[in-house]
């Protein structure tokens, strides 16, 4: 019988936002597989555990894939972590999730702390819908074609930028997100936690030195109002079916009749512009 894998989500900053679900996982495991194991270490360290761990990272993936997935299929336990936050959100991880699932090994999620949810929390912005992304990319004309396809988007989004090039995104996305409000999320649940809102254009004029990893979060498009102005016509085909009706014995269908007979209208017409007037002035 094969074992299972955990992936576990692990504080962002704060070592306290780990769950108590987390911490017993982990020290029960067989290996925990670990995005940077010194970072892991700390963690470690912090709340006591002594565990093994195995570095499994971007650049070691294809080899390590075998190795996990042999252990699994042998009956091991292991406990996928990252260095901050949920496996699988812009780190390594999806990857092995998607070949336990293919070979019918048991996966299961542990819960706890997400940079884009808690930027998100703290912006205000609409939660539903949300759509998180990843980093903005790195080359000029794949940066200008990826904010342009996000300026599209109308609602609520996330996306993640490191500090050396958070000045360039925002002046990047001034240009096509215009007076969209977001928010700057900055070391995240740490001592020096950090909310910035405001516009792309007005954020990047006052990040005088930007430190830290950053999670943006986009408000959603600001529509303008609609005035609720009556049509002229429609009020005119209302207050002609009103006079009618309140000084004549006739039946409201009978009314619609008249008064599109006198205006050249349909009475299916009349009897909407009448509707419209009505939940106007309600």
């Amino acid at each position: 019988m094969s074992g299972t894998l955990y992936v576990v989500a692990t504080p962002i900053g704060n070592l306290e936002d780990i769950t108590l679900r987390a911490l017993r996982v982990l020290r029960s495991v067989d290996v925990i597989a670990a995005e940077d194991t010194r970072r892991t270490a700390r963690l470690l360290a912090h709340h006591s555990i002594q565990a093994r761990t195995v570095s499994f990272h971007e650049h070691n993936t294809r080899a390590r894939l075998p190795q996990l997935l042999a252990r699994l299929e042998a009956g091991e336990t292991v406990a996928l972590v990252t260095d901050a936050g949920t496996p699988g959100v812009s780190d390594p991880g999806l990857e092995l999730v998607q070949a336990c699932i293919d070979r019918g090994i048991s996966v299961d999620p542990i819960p706890g702390a997400s940079a884009p949810l808690t930027a998100l929390i703290g912006s205000g912005f609409p939660m539903v819908p949300f759509t998180m992304y990843g980093f903005a990319p790195n080359r000029a004309r794949a940066r200008k074609l990826w904010f342009s396809e996000l300026a599209k988007v109308e609602h609520t989004f996330s996306f993640f930028e490191a500090p050396h090039r958070i000045r360039a995104a925002l002046l990047e996305a001034a240009l096509v997100f215009g007076k969209r409000p977001i928010l700057l999320g900055r070391e995240l649940t740490k001592v020096h936690q950090e909310f910035l809102r405001g516009t792309s254009g007005d954020l990047a004029g006052v990040l005088l030195t930007p430190r830290g990893e950053f999670t943006v979060v986009v408000g959603p498009i600001v529509k303008a109002l609609k005035i609720n102005v009556i049509d002229a016509s429609d009020r005119d085909l209302s207050e002609e079916f009103v006079r009618i009706t309140k000084h004549v014995e006739i039946s409201r269908r009978a009314a619609l009749l008249r008064v599109a007979q006198k205006y050249g209208r349909s009475a299916r017409d009349v009897y909407s512009a009448v509707e419209r007037v009505k939940k106007l002035v309600e």
